[in-house]
């Protein structure tokens, strides 16, 4: 045999063991994994049921997730194949709520991507909530309540006599911090009725107070601590922001949108809501053979 038709030879092998793999396709949403009583599973079905999974569930490696999701799609496809008749009116229903719920969540999707929030908007929004920040502090305080001014006096005159706040609280404040030695912890401006704030605001760390009247009672103050308020960073809320933002524009949206709808509503809208609890309106009768 000629060198010649040797080589032709070894080629013609060779292109006929490449062409299966040359061939192949890419695989495709369309593409069938399987196929069960003639109904086609395809890849992008099991890549659909995926993408349907909490996020903890598509954490599993991908050889777990993809023998789980393919075994489920044969197992509920042979199911189904049983079923005898047409598709029940709770089915029915369901896959439309369903497919709305999914356009819709998709249109939100797009509104989002299309509705840029930039640096200069979070920026705004940024200054406009922490700004403030930097002039205001936050107090920690205890307190004893008392029903009269006469008590309260006598209060302030025990303490100063040396005697000790929180076991005075526990004894006589008739508040409910007054378990834990009368400890309110932290707090900032706006946060306690105006009397109760002035007087605190006007006080030194380890002050005691005079009496203070609010609509509670008397009350007798200690200052425990006091310190700046201090923003955080821009980088530190960033995200934070543009959730929120995010959310703000989405709720314009969908009540621009259904303020701009066309609504028409039947007397039906005012059945009695009970009604909801009616399951039987749409459940499908078990058929007797």
């Amino acid at each position: 045999m000629s060198k010649t038709l040797n080589i032709l030879r070894a080629g013609a092998v060779a292109l006929m063991f490449a062409t299966p793999a040359m061939a192949e396709e890419a695989p495709t949403a369309e593409t069938v994994m399987a196929t069960v009583n003639g109904i086609d599973i395809t890849l992008g079905q099991m890549i659909a049921v995926r993408d349907a999974l909490p996020d903890q569930y598509k954490d599993l490696p991908s050889n777990v997730l993809f023998d789980s999701i393919f075994e489920q799609l044969i197992q509920q496809t042979a199911l189904a194949h049983t079923f005898d008749g047409d598709v029940p009116l709770s089915v029915a229903l369901m896959l439309e709520n369903e497919k709305r719920a999914l356009l819709a969540t998709r249109a939100l999707e797009d509104f989002v991507t299309v509705h840029e929030i930039t640096d200069a908007d979070l920026k705004g929004i940024y200054e406009s909530r922490f700004a403030h920040l930097g002039d205001e502090s936050e107090f920690n305080a205890s307190h004893i309540l008392v029903n009269t001014e006469d008590e309260a006096k006598s209060l302030v005159a025990d303490l100063e006599a040396g005697a000790d706040f929180a076991e005075l609280a526990k004894s006589k404040s008739t508040g409910p911090s007054g378990p834990s030695g009368g400890e309110l912890g932290w707090f900032g401006k706006g946060q306690m009725v105006k009397p109760f704030e002035d007087a605190v605001v006007g006080m030194t760390v380890g002050d005691i107070s005079a009496p203070v009247q609010t609509q509670f009672g008397w009350h007798v103050i200690k200052l425990n601590n006091a310190r700046a308020v201090t923003a955080p960073s821009f980088e530190e809320t960033r995200q934070e922001l543009l959730d929120e933002a995010q959310e703000e524009a989405v709720r314009d949206y969908i009540a621009t949108l259904s303020a701009e709808a066309t609504i028409e509503k039947t007397d039906a809208a005012e059945i009695d809501p009970e009604i909801l609890k009616r399951s039987d309106l749409i459940a499908d009768p078990i058929s007797q053979d």
